[in-house]
């Protein structure tokens, strides 16, 4: 079956993902945001695994560590982890604590399966890295284990704001092969936004989420930019550093893509990481639901890395792990949309304002594990959806699943101003209906804008074309 953006299933909210490769699956450990919950990482962490030859059949490894698992527990939040496999064999997982300032470690046999607290990075007298003078901020690990065996951790906080005393930078110390045990200075990896002036890191600055791979002897750092919206990345010969600037790898709203400013999507915050699979390499992100910042979404898209490193930005699409355009008949649901805003734009889940205005993803209920039914809310005039790529060839009819108390038409077509390739009544239904038109394409590799024009409100959930 095609493989689509968001990759798991619709009720799932797995953000701040860090893709790697075990055996002959793919694994994504991230933390776990609740459907309506009201702070970041609510949940206990999630394992997900998918077949390297499928990467449409993602299957649910469970819960691999609770938070009541973590010494010091209290009220805390589970943030964003990272998993390496040791030299002795067993998978390490790093993590930090939402009211911590260290990074503690869990250990397990398998990839997936039942993690135990190890214990907390800490320096050799035994104060947990994070705890002393000059230590930075632990957040967001991410964790090398090279090919000689050596083992490093990247972590670190950059504020936006005027105390410095929550971060400054990116940072990378060595660990012993205990994996615990910090063993060198503490470096800078990439500056914030305070050290970043008069830098190539300028406007691009440090702000979380560092995730490091090593690719043909290089070693590239991924990170969330003071933008937050967008990953980039920085690279060097050598994992401590120093580390140069590379570019933007992917905004989830498509801003700098061609030079464009405008957002396509609403921003907020997003993390991620590369892997290589069967020969190609893909960044993993989250995209923003539900109005508020703490229902976050797991996507991806495939990479070209050029022989000098360096990597070009890349678009949202509603196809990214596919391995290309998804066919151009049968049902797909309208939440795989890539891009999604107002006749008047988009907003910025980071920051409070009326959002009454715009469209959004969002799902009926509670947060639960299963039975699934996001859709697209408030569609207004001029509203519209975007689902990237589709290979059309002979299709000539399709059907919408609406309701709402909307009234008008729904737009087909290939570009945001182009000539309509459809055209789909709309009128008021209080329950979800369907409604059908004529359908015109043009063969081959293409986009499909869905924009409403008329009165009212409509919610969009699926749409199918043969």
């Amino acid at each position: 079956m095609p493989a689509f953006n968001p990759f798991l299933p619709s009720w799932e909210y797995i953000p701040d993902g860090e893709p790697r490769l075990f055996g002959d699956r793919l694994y994504l450990y991230g933390s776990h945001d609740r459907f309506g919950g009201q702070r970041y990482c609510e949940g206990d962490y999630i394992g997900w695994s998918a077949p390297l030859e499928d990467l449409s059949a993602w299957r649910c490894e469970g819960v691999i560590y609770r938070r009541d698992q973590h010494p010091e527990a209290g009220k805390g939040q589970l943030f964003a982890p990272d998993v390496v496999q040791g030299t002795d064999g067993r998978y390490y997982l790093y993590y930090s604590m939402s009211q911590d300032r260290i990074t503690s470690v869990a250990v397990c046999d398998e990839p997936a399966g039942a993690y135990r607290f190890l214990g907390h990075v800490h320096h050799a007298d035994g104060t947990p890295y994070g705890l002393a003078p000059g230590d930075t901020r632990c957040f967001d690990p991410g964790v090398l284990v090279d090919v000689d065996g050596r083992v490093y951790l990247y972590t670190g906080f950059a504020t936006k704001g005027v105390n410095l005393s929550l971060g400054d930078a990116g940072y990378v110390v060595e660990l012993a092969p205990d994996m615990l045990t910090v063993i060198s200075d503490q470096v800078m990896t990439i500056p914030g936004v305070h050290r970043a002036d008069g830098t190539a890191f300028q406007g691009h600055a440090f702000f979380e989420a560092s995730s490091i791979r090593r690719i043909d002897g290089r070693y590239n750092l991924i990170y969330s930019s003071v933008l937050s919206h967008e990953l980039c990345y920085a690279w060097s010969d050598h994992p401590m550093g120093p580390y140069a600037y590379g570019g933007t790898v992917i905004s989830i709203a498509d801003i700098g893509l061609n030079g464009s400013t405008a957002p396509r999507n609403a921003t907020g915050n997003t993390h991620g990481g590369l892997a290589q699979v069967n020969g190609q390499w893909y960044i993993f992100y989250h995209r923003q639901t539900n109005r508020l910042p703490y229902a976050r979404q797991a996507c991806a898209e495939p990479v070209s890395i050029a022989s000098d490193g360096h990597i070009a930005q890349v678009e949202t699409t509603s196809c990214g792990l596919n391995g290309g355009p998804l066919p151009g008949t049968g049902v797909y649901e309208a939440r795989i949309a890539c891009n999604l805003a107002a006749a008047h734009g988009t907003y910025d889940y980071g920051k409070a304002q009326a959002q009454s205005g715009y469209p959004y993803f969002t799902q009926s209920g509670e947060d639960r594990e299963g039975s699934g039914d996001q859709y697209i809310a408030n569609l207004e005039d001029g509203g519209w959806a975007c689902c990237k790529y589709f290979d059309f060839s002979h299709e000539s009819r399709v059907t919408l699943t609406l309701r709402g108390d909307g009234n008008g038409v729904m737009l087909l077509s290939h570009t945001p101003d182009g000539p309509s390739c459809a055209e789909v009544p709309v009128c008021p239904s209080a329950d979800w209906m369907e409604v059908s038109a004529p359908l015109t394409v043009q063969a081959g590799k293409q986009a499909l804008y869905f924009t409403f024009h008329g009165t009212g409100h409509m919610d969009f959930k699926a749409f199918a074309m043969a």
